[in-house]
């Protein structure tokens, strides 16, 4: 019992990520219809910068918690821009291109951060300072750190913001005007090209925070950590229901679950061929059965393609 409540606790943990990342995929294929695959770099690009920033800070005497306040905002900053700068640049020329374009450019993209990241940081696994207490404590016989607490409450807590902003304000409204139709949003008054671009910047200010929510539970930064984290973030959206971005919440969750307790489980079950190692597998094993069974996911809704 006290190993699947470990498993759980570690799966909630990992699925409050995937789901932080995977709003950002949802976000914008809701209003775009396009797949962002930069998405996945830009996560590894806040975790770079909120790097860069703590160790500058480090040493000026200021208190841990402010160092990583500074790091987290100029990590949101930066990726706000960058998540503009892509929109303007790589997306918005393609907006009534063949689908096929922009999902290359997408790749594109990404392929560039990493570089460009390279370039920057180098190819060396970088330490992230421990700027918080990390505490272990017993939960009913699993092991939680005070880290890992911290990652699920601002995953909820700004899970929770989105939706309210998307229901309750007059910003939501217009993103889900342009959601059901962009034209007729223009007739109403509304300004496409800036809650697209808006769009874009929400969801690069979620990736910037799950990056440092990543690197601070794992204490590591690499220039391609966004990759896999990307496609499992992805697969998540997939999961629930892409453009449905409660259907991303849960989808997220439940493949951090099932990452989990597959490792945990499957994986002693196999003889420890398909363990933590291996625990990529179980992901993107869900990735293909959602595609053949349920294309449009467990929460989306079978909707005729816009034309």
């Amino acid at each position: 019992m006290d190993t699947l409540l470990q498993q759980i606790v570690n799966g909630f943990v990992q699925g409050s990520v995937y789901a932080m990342v995977a709003l950002g995929y949802t976000m914008v294929y809701g209003i775009l219809g396009l797949i962002n695959f930069a998405h996945g770099e830009i996560v590894m690009v806040g975790a770079m910068v909120a790097l860069s920033v703590s160790l500058l800070l480090i040493g000026s005497g200021l208190p841990p918690s402010l160092i990583l306040l500074f790091s987290l905002i100029a990590s949101i900053v930066v990726c706000m821009a960058l998540g503009y700068s892509i929109e303007r640049i790589a997306y918005r020329p393609l907006r009534k291109a063949p689908r096929l374009a922009p999902l290359i450019t997408a790749i594109g993209v990404s392929i560039v951060l990493q570089n460009l990241a390279m370039m920057f940081w180098g190819r060396e696994y970088h330490a992230f300072p421990s700027l918080l207490p990390n505490n272990s404590h017993m939960l009913s016989g699993a092991i939680i750190t005070e880290v890992q607490i911290l990652i699920v409450l601002v995953a909820l807590g700004m899970m929770g913001g989105l939706l309210l902003l998307m229901h309750r304000t007059r910003l939501g409204r217009a993103m889900r005007a342009v959601s059901e139709n962009p034209s007729a949003a223009v007739l109403m008054g509304v300004n496409v090209n800036g809650v697209i671009a808006i769009t874009f910047m929400l969801g690069s200010a979620l990736a910037a925070v799950a990056g440092i929510m990543v690197s601070a539970n794992y204490g590591i930064v690499h220039y391609s950590m966004g990759a896999m984290l990307g496609l499992k973030a992805f697969t998540a959206a997939v999961l629930g229901g892409i453009g449905n971005m409660r259907g991303a919440m849960v989808g997220g969750l439940l493949l951090g679950l099932i990452e989990s307790l597959g490792a945990g489980y499957i994986g002693d079950l196999s003889g420890g061929f398909l363990g933590s190692h291996y625990q990529d597998v179980f992901a993107f094993f869900v990735l293909i059965s959602v595609l053949i069974f349920r294309p449009s996911g467990l929460l989306g809704e079978r909707v005729a393609e816009r034309p």
